[in-house]
């Protein structure tokens, strides 16, 4: 496995490539699963609004809607109960995959993904498409690379352009899912999985418009271009949304705490909110599942104050037990809708207070759904360009991105983590670390970050972790085999051979050195320790192919109880 390993860091330019080609694949099969899945929410959210619509509900037909929302609630504790990491939106699993502290399932997620999703959503819950999309999608990357017989570090690759498939057919937004693959899922601008994000992004687009058409998800009839001075609104608007979207993530994870200390049946802490939504869907069914036609609803007609503030109150707590019940079921659209209705209900107190014209309200509407998203997320460009796709427009993406950026430093003054991640670490504390020691040899990839502590010094000079060593740089299309007195630069992309007992925290340190300020870390010219003994293996045959391709040795690592230092030279 080690020898294909090198051979693809050999054939860099031939391997972007595959990987591009086998996103595509993945991208055409993600997106044919997730049409399946909008449709079949679509036939249930029908269905669920003519029985709410029946008039003369007699004792019989109530007993029958008690006892279907009873089997509901128990089908979906059994598939959680089944496979936990089909549980909640599926984005916070897809990141654990990619980091090597989970192991994915991938058919059986797939499958009671979808089913647990449409049982959710359907019944009404205030939860939303896009999560259990994305983990779709990964999940179709990373049955696609088990078929083929990949290799790990190419089978990140395909799960995390199967994540951007995911979100690319939800939303009908390409471009958004490529960059929330980068900015949220890897935090890293890799060239290989930027095309592997981009074929499987485009090819699940192209498959979604096929059967949805090219509209956009939101439909905002009247969006002009804001004038400048209206922009004092859009900071204001951006503190409010981002201190309220602070306010959301400690609600979320308090709420998942009071449940995790609750002693009642599971069943029955998801039947009750399946009741409430019940209640809901004939009193306020504006609020009911994820919120897209609520969000249309708003550019279209005209709601008084008192209504939006109902609707913003139950749609938030509603959001909240739903999520908290720990059924498939995602908060992503939920955070759009709640934006949606905080902006819509700035917009009315603004153009009755300051006299701004209403000419401007829809726009309000949509920079709030960004900056909501930015907030709780705290993935400002992909909530900038998500809105940008969604609403079919590019001329605002100026007021997208200032009243985003405000939100996320206001949203930053309460010191919470972004959802996704305090979600990850949540699920990460749960399962608890296993230390068994692998044999696996692995090939990890980071990207060397302007004025991080790598930046700008030799290979010798930086305090290397334990376990690991470096192999290979990328600068461009040119391959630097690593010396002591080789330099780094921002941007390299460099390749450590690590054991896979250790690649997570191996993985953790190295982006701390290739993103940290070097005046937080005073640690240098230290050598690297590694707590192992290592054999040279190679042959004529493997020398020769390494000498043509500017590769000079092939290393593979024994670990052993014993320690040695090593340097490079």
């Amino acid at each position: 496995m080690t020898a294909k390993t090198f051979h693809q860091l050999i054939h860099w330019r031939d391997f972007k490539l595959k990987v591009f080609f086998e996103g595509i694949i993945i991208g055409l099969f993600s997106g044919l699963i997730i049409v399946a899945f909008r449709y079949c929410l679509e036939q249930a959210e029908s269905f669920r609004e003519s029985i709410f619509h029946l008039e003369n509900m007699g004792i019989s037909k109530i007993i029958i809607l008690l006892v279907g929302l009873g089997l509901i609630a128990f089908l979906l504790n059994l598939i959680v109960k089944k496979e936990p990491l089909v549980s909640g939106s599926g984005i916070p699993q897809v990141k654990g995959v990619l980091s090597g502290h989970i192991k994915l399932k991938w058919a059986k997620v797939l499958i009671l993904k979808f089913v647990g999703g449409v049982l959710a959503i359907g019944a009404g819950l205030s939860l939303g498409r896009e999560g259990p999309s994305v983990q779709i999608g990964a999940a179709v990357g990373q049955g696609v690379s088990r078929l083929l017989g990949r290799l790990k570090i190419e089978e990140k690759f395909l799960i995390t352009s199967g994540a951007s498939a995911g979100l690319a057919a939800a939303f009908n937004a390409p471009l958004a899912g490529v960059i929330f693959s980068m900015e949220e899922l890897n935090k890293n601008f890799s060239p290989a999985i930027l095309m592997s994000a981009v074929g499987a992004s485009l090819s699940a687009d192209f498959v979604t418009k096929l059967f949805y058409g090219s509209t956009s998800a939101f439909n905002f009839p009247l969006l002009p271009i804001l004038p400048v001075n209206y922009y004092i609104y859009l900071i204001g608007l951006g503190l409010f949304i981002g201190l309220f979207g602070g306010f959301f993530n400690r609600s979320l994870l308090k709420t998942l705490e009071i449940k995790n200390k609750m002693s009642l049946p599971n069943t029955l802490i998801i039947l009750i909110p399946l009741l409430i939504a019940c209640l809901l869907g004939y009193f306020l069914p504006e609020v009911l599942g994820g919120g897209n036609h609520l969000i249309d609803s708003l550019g279209q007609n005209k709601y008084p104050i008192s209504l939006l503030i109902i609707l913003v109150l139950v749609k938030f707590f509603f959001t909240l037990i739903s999520y908290g019940t720990g059924v498939p079921g995602g908060i992503f659209l939920p955070i759009l809708a709640i934006g949606a209705l905080t902006g819509n209900l700035y917009s009315d107190l603004i153009i009755k207070v300051f006299h701004v014209s209403p000419y401007y309200s829809n726009n309000f509407i949509i920079f709030a759904m960004a900056a909501y998203f930015t907030a709780v997320v705290k993935a400002p460009i992909t909530g900038s360009i998500l809105i940008t796709e969604m609403t079919g427009s590019f001329s605002h993406l100026w007021a997208l991105i200032t009243v985003s950026t405000v939100a996320y430093l206001a949203s930053d003054l309460l010191k919470n983590k972004p959802i996704y991640e305090a979600l990850y670490d949540r699920i990460l504390t749960k399962k608890g670390s296993t230390n068994n020691e692998k044999k696996t040899m692995l090939l990890i990839e980071t990207v060397v970050c302007l004025g991080s502590e790598m930046s700008g010094k030799c290979v010798k000079q930086i305090a290397w972790p334990k376990h690991c060593l470096l192999v290979n740089i990328k600068r461009g299309d040119h391959e630097i085999l690593p010396q002591g007195n080789t330099l780094l630069y921002a941007g390299d992309n460099i390749f450590a051979l690590v054991n896979e007992s250790y690649a997570v925290d191996i993985e953790q340190s190295l982006c701390v050195l290739a993103k940290e300020n070097p005046q937080t870390n005073k640690q240098t010219n230290k050598q690297i320790k590694l707590p192992t003994s290592y054999t040279f293996i190679y042959s004529n045959k493997i020398m020769r192919t390494l000498r043509n391709n500017r590769l000079s040795v092939l290393i593979i690592l024994l670990f052993n109880n014993h320690d040695r230092t090593f340097c490079f030279t």
